[in-house]
Formats: structure tokens, C-alpha cells, sequence
């Protein structure tokens, strides 16, 4: 027998069409998006539009021998803009492998993203770069970068303790004010990894400035949430004594809001978040994932009326902004992805020695001994063909 809990409503400012009409949940965040321009919400919109014309050529590309895989992330760009955009720029983001638009909001190239996906590089941008907006490296191994968040806010926590005089790390004293927070997002299957359970226990000791978003879309490849999990999501969180909450995940502006608090009370010494952003994936899990296996058409149509793009050129509507407007943006990001189609296509290929390139920081005798033999066994390949 489940335990009858009352859950609210999930945070929601806009309707399916993009009327504005905030639920009592969000109530407590109007104050976040009150000095909103429309030019904000149409940069917003510009993100997300790109972001999917973008998703559309890559997942092409990979049908035709392009790309190794893509993760596509159809469906999922209202939440992913909306957090992206709630952060500042001193703030560190920490992903799991399809969080595109969060990559191109902060800075980093499409073509890098991609690249990574051809199978070019190992890392595909320079995380030291401000360029790419402290946004880390994608993470495949599942829940790994909840403990990498948790540890890098670990560390802006002491920073700020040491500039304060104040170099004690005592679980019972308040949390400690610092100029920067980190952001750590992951999927619904990751929640049951050891590891997204111990970065919360860690950060929830320490007050850390972390908030960690799991993008809910519904199936952990294809497991459905409903097998995963007989409580929300957001609950496990609670269970930790985290500030947690379930949004719509397909409404921008109750992402941008939600995150935007969370984010502040992070950096001002308010301890951890916890967000459930309730969104669909709309295409596989990746491009070597059948989803037509594991759940019904109908789920999958219901799920597009609630289509996150939709909804903010709904909304911008309602602001004045004219369907030529509209439409000219969604052209802009339909000529921009085609553009990173071509100079996907014009990738030079890799070197062999590259995989050593990044490993150390300082030469290590073990990897030049494995360099070595491994010049030492493409050579031999030259002497068979001389002979």
C-alpha cells in the first residue's frame, strides 16, 4: 500500500497554447519573471528553435552513416532553455549527453557537440574556455556527474569559507554565501543510480550551491517513470531534506523561474535544489532505439499537443510578437543547422595520437609507453604491405 501523500500541482505559467495562466503553484515565482522584456522571450524562443533544427540534421545525419549515434532531444527544449537561461554566467553546468540547447545557450558550438557524436573527438570543447560558458564535458556513464557536480560545488564552498576566515566544514553550521553555483541535470533513470543518491546526501551535509534537475520525459531508454518510481520524482529529494519541486517541463517560463530561485538561494548559502521537469521525449532514447517497442501512438500524439515550442510562440503571440516574426526565426534556425550539416560533413578526421593528448595534465612514462607501442603496431602494418 502507497503512501497518500497530497502532491501540488506542477508549476505551470502557461497553458498547452501558450496563454499565460499561472496555476496556484507558481504563485510564489511571479515575482521571478516579472522584469521579463518580450526581446528576452523571443532569444529564448530563437534557442529553442535552433536547438531542434539542429537535433532534426543530426538525427538524419546518423540515419545516414554521418554520425556514430545521436541522443536526440525532440521535446525537451522548454525546459532545457528555460534552466539555461536562469543561470548567470559564473555559474557551472554539468550534463548528461543530450542536453544540446543547454550546450548552445551557454556558448559551446553546435559543430563541437556534434563532433563529439562522428566520433572526431573524445571531448569535442574546452571546458577552461569562457567562451563555452563553464558548461563540462557530456558524461555517458550514468550518474556520474551528479557526484562531479556535488564536488565541484564542494569546492566553491570552501573557497567561499577560506575568503570568509572560516576554514571549518561542519555539516551542522548554515550554508556559506558564494559568487557562483552549479547546475547538474539528468533523466529519470539516473535517479535510481547509486550515485545521484549519494551526490544528494553530500550536498545536503555540506549546503552545497547545487541544483540538481532531473528532466523527467517519461522512460529511461524503455522503462516507463511508472516502473521506476510509485512516488514522484521530486520526492526522492524530499527525502534528503532538499528544497524540491515538479514543474512543467514543457512550459519555458516555470523553468526559467523555478531555476532562477533555485539557482539564488543556491549561491546565496540556502543549500541544495531539486527540480522535476515533467517533458517527453518525443524522438528514441538514440538513434539505435526503436520506441515504437515500448509505448503506445496515443501517448506519443498527447504528449505533441503539449509541444514546448508551440506553447512559447503561443505566448509571444500574446505579447505582440507577429507569426512573420515567428516564422522568420524558425527560417533563421533552419539555414543555421544546415550550415553546421555542411562543415559537419567537412570534418577533418582525427589523429590516432589524439587520444593521448588529454589524458595528463604532465607526461606520464606508462601512456608514452602505450604511445610507443602503439606506433610501434601501425608500422607493422607499412613492412607487411613492403614485403
Amino acid at each position: 500500500m502507497g503512501i497518500n501523500i497530497h502532491d501540488p500541482e506542477p508549476i505551470r505559467f502557461l497553458d498547452a497554447d501558450g496563454t499565460f495562466a499561472p496555476n496556484e503553484s507558481a504563485a510564489e515565482y511571479l515575482s521571478e519573471i516579472e522584469d521579463l522584456a518580450v526581446e528576452e522571450v523571443q532569444e529564448w524562443y530563437r534557442s529553442m528553435a535552433r536547438s531542434r533544427a539542429f537535433d532534426t540534421e543530426c538525427t538524419n545525419l546518423q540515419r545516414q552513416g554521418q554520425l556514430a549515434l545521436w541522443a536526440p532531444n525532440l521535446g525537451q527544449e522548454g525546459c532545457q532553455v528555460g534552466l539555461a537561461y536562469a543561470t548567470i554566467p559564473e555559474d557551472h553546468l554539468f550534463p548528461t549527453y543530450r542536453e544540446h540547447a543547454v550546450a548552445d545557450v551557454r556558448g559551446v558550438p553546435l559543430l563541437d557537440l556534434a563532433a563529439q557524436f562522428r566520433g572526431l573527438t573524445h571531448g569535442g570543447w574546452d571546458v577552461n574556455d569562457p567562451k563555452n560558458g563553464n558548461f563540462h564535458l557530456y558524461t555517458v556513464v550514468l550518474g556520474a556527474q551528479a557526484q562531479h557536480a556535488q564536488g565541484f560545488a564542494l569546492g566553491m564552498l570552501l573557497d567561499a569559507k577560506r575568503k570568509a576566515g572560516n576554514t571549518a566544514l561542519d555539516p551542522n553550521e548554515p550554508g556559506t554565501r558564494t559568487d557562483r553555483g552549479v547546475m547538474c541535470f539528468y533523466g529519470d533513470g539516473t535517479t535510481s543510480q547509486g550515485e545521484a543518491n549519494e551526490a544528494l546526501v553530500f550536498a545536503q551535509s555540506y549546503q552545497s550551491p547545487v541544483v540538481f534537475v532531473v528532466q523527467n520525459n517519461q522512460y529511461a531508454i524503455s522503462v516507463p517513470v511508472a516502473r521506476q518510481s510509485r512516488t514522484p520524482l521530486y520526492r526522492r529529494a524530499l527525502g534528503f531534506g532538499i528544497q524540491s519541486v515538479q514543474i512543467d517541463g514543457n512550459d519555458v517560463l516555470a523553468s526559467y523561474a523555478v531555476g532562477r530561485r533555485f539557482m539564488r538561494d543556491a549561491r546565496e548559502g540556502r543549500g541544495p535544489g531539486y527540480i522535476e521537469a515533467l517533458t517527453y521525449r518525443v524522438g528514441a532514447h538514440t538513434t539505435s532505439d526503436d520506441p515504437t517497442r515500448y509505448r503506445e501512438n496515443e501517448e506519443l500524439e498527447e504528449w505533441k499537443t503539449k509541444d514546448p515550442l508551440r506553447r512559447a510562440a503561443g505566448y509571444l503571440r500574446s505579447l505582440g510578437v507577429s507569426d512573420e516574426a515567428i516564422a522568420e526565426i524558425d527560417a533563421e534556425a533552419a539555414a543555421h543547422a544546415r550550415v553546421v550539416r555542411e562543415r559537419i560533413l567537412a570534418l577533418p578526421a582525427s589523429r590516432p595520437d589524439e587520444i593521448f593528448d588529454y589524458v595528463y595534465a604532465e607526461p606520464h612514462p606508462r601512456l608514452q609507453e602505450q604511445q610507443n607501442w602503439m606506433h610501434a603496431y601501425e608500422a607493422s602494418f607499412a613492412e607487411e604491405v613492403a614485403s
